[in-house]
């Protein structure tokens, strides 16, 4: 199979690109990656800053969860989807021979 171009890969939609990547990472073991992805989040910084009061309990929870959504792909930010995507396609640009199994 040839190797994906970066036009090849900014023709798919975020979430085929997301699923390729993440397919990828999984494969390579990679949470390296996981982990970039997770902290470039719109949500990261705010649903990591649990300070124990009890009144940023449901707030953090909110944060969570809408960090989750966009991390497995239900619903991205507009500011942060072409960060993703870039992230993504760099991703899948740098691991040629591995993407395309």
């Amino acid at each position: 199979m040839p190797e994906a171009t970066f036009d090849d890969l900014d023709a798919l939609s975020t979430e085929e690109l997301r699923e390729r990547a993440f397919a990828l990472a999984r494969h390579r073991v990679d949470v390296g990656f996981f982990w970039s992805v997770l902290k470039h989040l719109p949500d990261a910084d705010e649903a990591s800053s649990l300070d124990g009061a009890p009144n940023t309990v449901g707030p953090t929870i909110d944060e969570a969860v809408a960090l989750w959504r966009e991390f497995t792909g239900h619903g991205y930010d507009p500011e942060s989807e072409p960060l993703l995507r870039a992230a993504f396609i760099d991703y899948l640009l740098k691991h040629p021979d591995e993407a395309a199994k």
